[in-house]
């Protein structure tokens, strides 16, 4: 996989590959190993170590922390082709152009009033995901990235179905201390508790009652008893930027015996879904397989029932290759994935559980180990 970005270079006919971007951008972290707020540039060309290109003040870092060779931006030439370009955004075209010394090929979110500027001094390539490609299979250094991180999250959803198992009721309304507890006050106290042990969370879902059926509704609202709550958490390690992502659904009491089905529904989805797990099945037949399940259990998968794919890779973007979904792919040995399946109805609301695991040729290796239990 370490050569697929050079094979892609070359197979454009193109002399380097340029990301303009800041390591929010998975591709940029990965490639260059830095961490930075503002956009820096990316440049690669094919069997040579890449070249990261940083404002002054970021040289002295990045040389100590990145992987590529270093530049600052008076080093490649930028405030030099400033003086005679009123642009700066032709001025930085210029220099991209001359350290490419050819065509360049760019990832398709590559900025289009810079790829405009590039044009005018070169031919700009679009790349279709070669690097999101490498980064599908992970090293053992990231794949104990992600472990720590699904340890960190099992810890979470503990400290959060606890808080809601000791909640005080009133008239079905949980409160803690006689303050209601509400769905942003859960979400916020398990994104504290992640922060306080070297991980962020942000749009973390705990929804409640009719919510559920809405399955990225993050929640509003007090969390009440004998109603379904869904919490979906997939944090960040702060030091390496690796994901993870787990979703439990739970009920303070007793659920209908709609909610009931269905969530026995979608744990043997689920189990079954993993045990088919291997390299070199694909998505799509991981994706029918639970789709075709659900079918056999009674249970519609149209407007209503399983209406998203059956999980994603993990790794440096919580949403990432490869996809178990109608177009999804074949597996590799490597690839880390969630596995999600979900029944949704308006009138009963959702049921989604979600395991991560390791993919290999011969099975699925589970990080998830916090239990499953309907009733708190």
């Amino acid at each position: 996989m370490k050569n697929t970005l050079d094979r892609s270079i070359k197979k454009a006919d193109a002399a380097a590959y340029v990301i303009y971007d800041s390591s929010l951008n998975p591709d940029m972290r990965y490639m260059t190993g830095f961490t930075a707020g503002d956009s820096m540039l990316y440049i690669k060309h094919p069997d040579r170590r890449g070249t990261l290109i940083v404002p002054q003040m970021e040289k002295d870092r990045a040389l100590s922390e990145s992987k590529c060779d270093v530049l600052s931006r008076g080093d490649a030439g930028f405030f030099d082709f400033l003086k005679t370009e009123t642009d700066p955004y032709t001025a930085q075209a210029r220099m991209i152009a001359e350290i490419a010394g050819g065509n360049v090929l760019v990832p398709h979110n590559f900025p289009i009033i810079l790829a405009k500027e590039l044009e005018k001094f070169c031919e700009v390539r679009i790349d279709r995901g070669s690097i999101e490609e490498m980064r599908s299979v992970k090293s053992a250094d990231e794949i104990s990235a992600v472990r720590r991180c699904q340890k960190a999250t099992d810890a979470a959803m503990e400290f959060a179905i606890e808080m809601i198992k000791n909640a005080d009721s009133d008239n079905g309304e949980l409160e803690i201390n006689e303050v209601p507890l509400t769905s942003d006050y859960l979400k916020s106290e398990i994104e504290c508790f992640l922060l306080k042990r070297g991980f962020t969370a942000k749009d973390t879902i705990a929804s409640c009652g009719y919510e559920t059926a809405m399955p990225h509704a993050t929640g509003d609202g007090v969390i009440l008893e004998n109603e379904p709550v869904v919490i979906d958490i997939f944090p960040c390690e702060i030091k390496t930027g690796y994901h993870s992502d787990m979703t439990r659904t739970v009920v303070r009491g007793e659920p209908s015996s709609e909610i009931e089905d269905m969530y026995k529904c979608v744990y043997d989805a689920k189990m079954h879904a993993k045990s088919l797990i291997r390299s070199n099945v694909t998505g799509k037949f991981l994706y029918d397989a639970v789709m075709n399940f659900f079918e056999e259990n009674g249970y519609m998968t149209e407007t209503e029932g399983f209406i998203h794919s059956l999980g994603h890779g993990v790794g440096l973007a919580i949403h990432e290759s490869p996809s178990l979904s109608p177009s999804g792919k074949e597996l590799q040995s490597g690839n880390i994935i969630a596995v999600e399946p979900g029944l949704y109805y308006k009138k009963h609301g959702g049921v989604r559980l979600e395991d991560i695991g390791l993919v290999t040729d011969f099975g699925f290796d589970c990080f998830t180990q916090y239990k499953e239990e309907l009733r708190i």
